[in-house]
C-alpha cells in the first residue's frame, strides 16, 4: 500500500512542511507529486515529532499548500553506480547531463557513506605524481591521504585543478587509476573549461565528473561532494582501482551550507556558518584512505578560495 500525504501545512523557499506525519527519518527521501503530475524529489532535514520539514531538488515555483501529495520512500538518497561510469558527465545529484543515456546501475548506495574504521586502515606508503614539481617536491600526494590547496583572489586554481586531472598518475605499484572530479557552484564557462580541457587531453576516459552550477539549487551542491566520494569508494573498493578525488571549490559548498543553515533557522556561529560545519567537513574528508586487504586507495584534493585572501575564512 502506498501512502501518500495530501496538501501542505507551510510553504517557504524551497522548504516544505508536512505535520502528521508517522515513520519519517531523517535524511529520507520524499516523492513529491503535484496535480498537473509533475514529480520532483525532496529529503527530510527536520523532525519534530508529527513535523516534517523537507528540501526540494527542484525548488517550490508552482508548488501550493493545496496542489502537492508526498509519499515517503523510507531510503536515504542513493545513486546508481556502475563502471561505466568512467568517462561520464553527471550534475551534483548524480544524473547523468551528458546526452548519452541513462546509467545502467550494478548497484545503488547511499550517498553519506561512512568515515573508514581506524583499525581497518592501511598505513600509506606510495605517492601520486602530479607532474607539478612544487607539489611532488615540496608537498607530496600521498595515496590514501588528503592534500588541501588554498587559492587567493586572482590564483588560477581552476587551471590547477584541470593539470592535475591531466597529469595525474600512480607510482610505486600498478593498478588501474581514475579520477572523480566535484565541481561546486561553479559558473557555465568555467565547467565548459573543463569538459573541454579533459576532452582535448584525452583525459576524460578515465575522470568521473560531477558539475553543479551556480545556478542549480543550493541543495545539490551539498550532495555533490557526497555522490563524488560514494563514485570514489565504489571504483576504489569493489573495482581496485586508485582513485584521485578532485573537490573545488569546498568554499562553494561551506556557503551553501550556511545559506541551507539559515533556511532553517539555526543559530550561525563564527561568520555565519553553522555550529557544526567543521564536523560536516570531516565526514567527507575522513572518507579518504586505503583499507586493509583491499586493493583500491581513495585520496582526495580538496581546493579552497579565500574570500579577501584570509586564510583563518
Amino acid at each position: 500500500m502506498k501512502l501518500e500525504y495530501i496538501g501542505l501545512s507551510e510553504l517557504s523557499g524551497s522548504l516544505i512542511v508536512l505535520e502528521g506525519v508517522q515513520g519519517a527519518a531523517y535524511d529520507e527521501m520524499a516523492e513529491i507529486t503535484l496535480d498537473s503530475g509533475e514529480q520532483r524529489w525532496g529529503r527530510v532535514i527536520l523532525i519534530d515529532g508529527d513535523r516534517v520539514v523537507l528540501q526540494v531538488f527542484e525548488g517550490a515555483r508552482g508548488i501550493s499548500l493545496e496542489n502537492a501529495r508526498t509519499h515517503f520512500t523510507g531510503k536515504p538518497m542513493d545513486i546508481a553506480l556502475s563502471r561505466e561510469m568512467l568517462g561520464r558527465v553527471f550534475d551534483g545529484a548524480g544524473r547523468p547531463i551528458d546526452g548519452l543515456g541513462e546509467l545502467f546501475p550494478e548497484v545503488r548506495r547511499n550517498i553519506n557513506g561512512a568515515a573508514i574504521n581506524p583499525v581497518s586502515r592501511q598505513y600509506p606508503r606510495d605517492c601520486i605524481y602530479t607532474g607539478i614539481s612544487a607539489i611532488d617536491g615540496c608537498a607530496t600526494l600521498i595515496r590514501g591521504q588528503k592534500l588541501p590547496i588554498f587559492s587567493g583572489s586572482g590564483m588560477k586554481h581552476n587551471e590547477l585543478a584541470a593539470q592535475l586531472v591531466r597529469q595525474a598518475k600512480v607510482a610505486g605499484e600498478e593498478g588501474d587509476f581514475a579520477i572523480v572530479f566535484a565541481a561546486m557552484g561553479v559558473k557555465n564557462d568555467t565547467a565548459e573549461f573543463f569538459r573541454r580541457n579533459f576532452e582535448e587531453a584525452g583525459a576524460l576516459q578515465r575522470v568521473v565528473m560531477f558539475l553543479n552550477l551556480a545556478s542549480d539549487p543550493i541543495i545539490e551542491r551539498i550532495l555533490t561532494p557526497r555522490c563524488a566520494l560514494t563514485a570514489a569508494e565504489y571504483l576504489a573498493f569493489d573495482h581496485g582501482y586508485h582513485v584521485l578525488v578532485i573537490m573545488t571549490d569546498m568554499t562553494s559548498y561551506c556557503e551553501a551550507v550556511r545559506e541551507f543553515s539559515s533556511s532553517k533557522g539555526e543559530i550561525p556561529s563564527r561568520k555565519g556558518f553553522p555550529a557544526y560545519l567543521y564536523s560536516d567537513l570531516a565526514s567527507l574528508y575522513e572518507r579518504a584512505g586505503m583499507i586493509r586487504g583491499r586493493k583500491g586507495s581513495v585520496t582526495q584534493v580538496p581546493i579552497l578560495t579565500m574570500p579577501n585572501d584570509d586564510i583563518t575564512h
